[in-house]
């Protein structure tokens, strides 16, 4: 596996790829990997000729400065991750490369897309991944790029951005990775302390109370036995939401396919997120 820190080389070695119409890999990750990072890294080693990574702590979607200070940092032990992967190429920029002093950031109007959950409690987050993304698509130019659903909304904005600016580039969305206690994977796990894990498991068990009561009950009756049951934890919740997959509108009285119950909760001072499909497409 190589390991890229500038545009210019990196590019001089895909442009062989694309002059041979090879299919082009892209896993955009912020680090601190683990087995759903991989598991993207796996899917996309199937489906190209070469997988390229990237490892870049993205400041401009950090609304709360402490919040980027805190993010975990793993270089070394994601690069031996990485070694053993199907990554053929690592891309570790730094912030002057991605964001050179001529680079102007894209105008995209994502509608209720960046207003709603996330972008009710984060202002400005999703323009920042809206920046970033959009720069590592113009970097890359991959034909397939890989997105966990454990970041349901940011899949969404992601979508709708490429459409908007016409980027030739296949979303791929990718399943959860949980452990065996239905604790989604994240990289802001390494900063629980060892008792905060078994906390953190309620968030999970609160989606999957909400999966059995659709049958029963309205999306508003749905969230409001949701918020109930997950009052019994320790942890302070900022939100529980049940929205259409696509649009992000609020369901209140109807169910529609796909319909996802998005919840975040602050284990600590860990803020987590999660969500999970309430009623399948089809």
């Amino acid at each position: 596996m190589q390991v890229i820190k500038t545009v210019e080389a990196l590019q001089q070695i895909l442009q062989e790829y694309r002059y041979a119409s090879k299919k082009i890999g892209f896993v955009p990750t912020m680090g601190a990997l683990h087995e759903g990072h991989l598991s993207l890294i796996k899917k996309a080693g199937t489906e190209n000729d070469i997988v390229i990574a990237s490892i870049f702590v993205n400041p401009t979607q950090f609304n709360n400065p402490g919040d980027l200070d805190r993010y975990p940092r793993t270089p070394e032990q994601d690069v031996d991750h990485l070694k053993t992967s199907a990554c053929s190429i690592l891309f570790l920029p730094e912030v002057d490369t991605i964001y050179p002093a001529h680079f102007r950031p894209p105008s995209v109007d994502l509608g209720l897309l960046d207003k709603v959950m996330e972008g009710k409690h984060r202002p400005g987050h999703f323009q920042g991944v809206v920046t970033v993304v959009s720069r590592l698509f113009e970097i890359v130019q991959p034909t397939n790029a890989y997105f966990g659903r454990k970041d349901f909304q940011q899949v969404a904005v992601i979508k709708a951005m490429t459409k908007a600016l016409s980027i030739p580039v296949n979303i791929i969305e990718c399943p959860t990775l949980r452990d065996e206690r239905g604790l989604a994977l994240s990289s802001r796990n390494l900063l629980l302390k060892k008792e905060d894990i078994q906390t953190a498991c309620h968030i999970y068990e609160t989606l999957d109370f909400g999966k059995k009561l659709v049958a029963l009950h309205t999306p508003s009756e749905v969230k409001s036995l949701m918020k109930n049951y997950f009052s019994g934890s320790k942890m302070e919740l900022e939100y529980i939401e049940i929205v259409d997959p696509i649009s992000l509108k609020e369901l209140t009285t109807e169910w529609v396919e796909g319909a996802t119950a998005c919840i975040v909760a602050y284990c600590g001072n860990i803020r987590l997120i999660d969500n999970l499909e309430l009623t399948p497409y089809g």
